[in-house]
Formats: C-alpha cells, structure tokens, sequence
C-alpha cells in the first residue's frame, strides 16, 4: 500500500483551515494530521508530527508564515513547506524561495492546482504560480555571459529598461536576452525563472 502524504495546515482563519481539510480529504493518498492558526505553533508541530507538507498561509499572528517556513526548512528537511498567499508579486516568490519554501501558490487557485502542488511538493518538485512545475537542474551551457548578467538583474526585480539602463543596453535588446534565457532554461513566466536561478546558483542573493 502506498504510504499517505500527510499535511499540516496552518491558516489563522478556521474557516479556511475547514475547507482545505474538505479538499484534501476528498483524497485517498492524502492525509490532514493536524492544523494551527499561527507561525511559532507550525514548527513546534512540524517538528512533531514530521508532516510530509505544511500547508502555510503567509499572512499569520505573530511569527509571519514566511518566518515560520524558513525554521521548519531548516529544522524539518524532509518536510515540503508549500506557501500560500494572496500576493502573486514576484518578489514574494523570490522570498520564499529563499528561505526555503518549496511551493508557492496564490491563494484562489483551483482545488485541483492545490491537489497537485501537494503532490508535487511531496515527491520532491518545485511547484510555484498555482502549480506550475520549476524545473530544478544544472547551469545549461547555453547561457552567454550577458545573459547571465541580465538573468541576476531579472532576478533582482529590474524593468527590462533599468536592465538596459545598467548595462548600456537598449529595452528591445534586454527583451531579447530575456526571451533567450526563458526559453534556454524551458520557463514560461518570470516567477519561474527567478526560482530557478535562486534554486540553482545563478544569481548572487544573500
């Protein structure tokens, strides 16, 4: 029989916590094993219960879910830390990713989007933007040394034309560098590929 993926939802709304336990439930693989509403009691009981996934709000009392999701990374290696958020900007999935985090969805996404993260995030995936999958492999060869320049400014949340500003290129070049790099490493969107660079060394964030 196929081992249970087991959740732990943390949200400080009950509400929400009740409906993402109906949905999760509604799956024979997956399992709720516990549920709280804010940042310290999230790593005291992944620390506890050892879930395969913290379900984690951003937005909770106290220890923020971002705070909490870069103690229960380190603390619980083997537990997927997949965020929750009703903010889709770009730096947002910089930060998480940072810390650790290894799912980012905004909030709203399908029941089937969050299914899925849950089950990705479980087998070992990066799953960020409602359950898009980011590839997590080696520096492909193809990237120039400019676009490798261009990539760290991306990643650094610079407009194509402040990109262009810092390396005395024009927008229309610096879009055309983009484009290259999206579709050297296989990305769609720009969230992607900032995960990808975070998760993969090519950009120099602290």
């Amino acid at each position: 029989m196929t081992k249970k993926i087991t959740v732990l939802i943390v949200d400080d709304h009950a509400l929400v916590r009740r409906g993402f336990r109906r949905i999760i439930e509604d799956e024979e693989d997956i399992a709720v094993v516990g549920e709280t509403g804010d940042g310290e009691s999230a790593v005291e009981m992944s620390c506890q219960l050892k879930p395969s996934v913290v379900l984690m709000d951003w937005s909770l009392p106290g220890m923020n879910g971002m705070v909490a999701a870069g103690q229960i990374a380190t603390a619980c290696p083997d537990t997927a830390v997949l965020m929750l958020s009703m903010h889709p900007e770009e730096s947002r999935v910089r930060q998480a990713a940072n810390v650790g985090v290894r799912g980012y969805i905004v909030k709203g996404a399908r029941d089937p989007d969050l299914v899925s993260a849950i089950r990705r995030v479980a087998a070992g995936d990066l799953v960020f933007d409602s359950g898009e999958f980011v590839p997590e492999t080696k520096r492909p060869s193809t990237l120039s040394t400019r676009e490798l320049e261009v990539l760290q400014l991306i990643v650094d949340g610079k407009s194509n034309r402040e990109i262009g500003v810092h390396l005395n290129l024009s927008p229309n070049t610096v879009a055309a560098h983009r484009a290259n790099i999206m579709q050297a490493l296989h990305l769609k969107k720009t969230a992607e590929l900032v995960v990808y660079a975070i998760r993969n060394g090519l950009a120099g964030i602290p």
